[in-house]
């Protein structure tokens, strides 16, 4: 069972937001789970939804499951391998989708793998997939802590930083999902909201 000091931090302010534009019912895909701390956190809160947490790391899903095992929860699903760039996803569809942190610790390809298998599984007009993390605007940093956080995620790996908010809006608009909504969060992060949109 892991255990982290950020998503302590920034899960209830992302709460509220998830509490305004999830759906009543249905089906929650949570994408780079983590240690679990947010499933775990939203569900009670939220007991009308079925989550279903995921997560690509081996370490991660053990976490989750020991926090699910610590609290058991009857409307979370016990946690599935998922890797954003494989053509398929271990889940055929869901009403909503939350993930939080994932874009600026990965290498850049997992966002189109993200987009691209998010509208495939959403396959309702209007449902959302909700981002959460640090982003860059008109190319630039939106606090000098921002800008420490990119040059610290980029020794960890090169590949890594914290992405263009238009780059990801954009690409998020070629997959049919369009944002929505821009919510400025604590620590200079940010809630996206898009929600999906079938052309004609």
């Amino acid at each position: 069972m892991r255990t982290s000091p950020a998503a302590l931090r920034n899960r209830a302010p992302i709460l509220e937001v998830l509490r305004r534009v999830l759906p009543d019912r249905g089906t929650v895909l949570t994408i780079a789970e983590g240690t679990g701390e947010h499933v775990t956190f939203f569900a009670p809160a939220l007991p009308e939804l079925a989550w279903q947490p995921s997560d690509r790391d081996p370490d991660a899903l053990a976490s989750i499951a020991a926090h699910l095992a610590a609290a058991p929860q009857p409307h979370v699903r016990a946690p599935i391998a998922l890797d954003v760039c494989g053509e398929a996803w271990p889940i055929a569809r869901a009403d909503a989708i939350v993930c939080i942190n994932m874009i600026h610790a990965s290498p850049w390809a997992s966002t189109p793998g993200l987009m691209r298998g998010a509208s495939r599984v959403l396959d309702r007009e209007g449902a959302p997939l909700v981002l959460y993390g640090a982003y860059r605007i008109g190319g630039a940093h939106t606090a000098p802590s921002n800008e420490e956080f990119d040059a610290w995620l980029k020794t960890r790996d090169p590949r890594w930083g914290v992405r263009d908010l238009e780059q990801v809006e954009e690409l998020a608009a070629q997959h049919e999902l369009v944002l929505e909504e821009r919510i400025a969060m604590p620590a200079n992060n940010f809630v996206l909201v898009f929600r999906r949109r079938f052309r004609g």
